[in-house]
């Protein structure tokens, strides 16, 4: 009987500490993710777009901010940069949809050729939450590169 209550006091404790790691979480904003993508392409002038995808993927590089995270992204859908997961780089996301069947890396490159920057809305799997939720990204070319930096917020 005693080992039973120790389990369930344990059991008890991970569950109330879990919750509030989960709670302490905070999400970054839209002038938050705007301010990062700024940054961003001032590391990019400073030491070029190849240097800076190595900083931006590395995690403890400081480009993590709260849940935000940059992006770059080519326009032919290859991800050159990802500081929410590195197994992401390499790989081509043009044809890749939401559940809603959006093209959201395609548009992403559409709007920015368009308008040079802009937001984008699709779902997305929240690493956090594993849930689908809404995001938007803000994306924003990048002079003399054949492709944008982004930042996400969920919302």
């Amino acid at each position: 009987m005693r080992k039973l209550k120790m389990f369930v006091v344990l059991g008890l404790l991970q569950s109330f500490f879990m919750g509030a790691a989960l709670a302490q979480v905070v999400h970054g904003t839209a002038d938050e993710a705007k301010a990062l993508v700024a940054k961003g392409l001032a590391h990019i002038k400073e030491v070029g777009v190849d240097r800076a995808a190595a900083d931006f993927t590395a995690h403890g590089g400081g480009w993590q901010e709260k849940d935000l995270y940059i992006i770059i992204i080519k326009f032919d859908g290859t991800m050159v940069a990802h500081g929410g997961n590195k197994a992401m780089v390499g790989k081509n996301f043009i044809d890749m949809k939401d559940a809603n069947g959006k093209l959201f890396t395609k548009d992403m490159g559409d709007i920015v050729k368009a308008k040079g920057s802009g937001w984008v809305d699709y779902l997305f799997t929240n690493p956090i939450t594993k849930k689908t939720e809404q995001k938007s990204t803000f994306a924003e070319r990048i002079p003399g590169y054949d492709g944008y930096i982004g930042v996400g917020i969920y919302k």
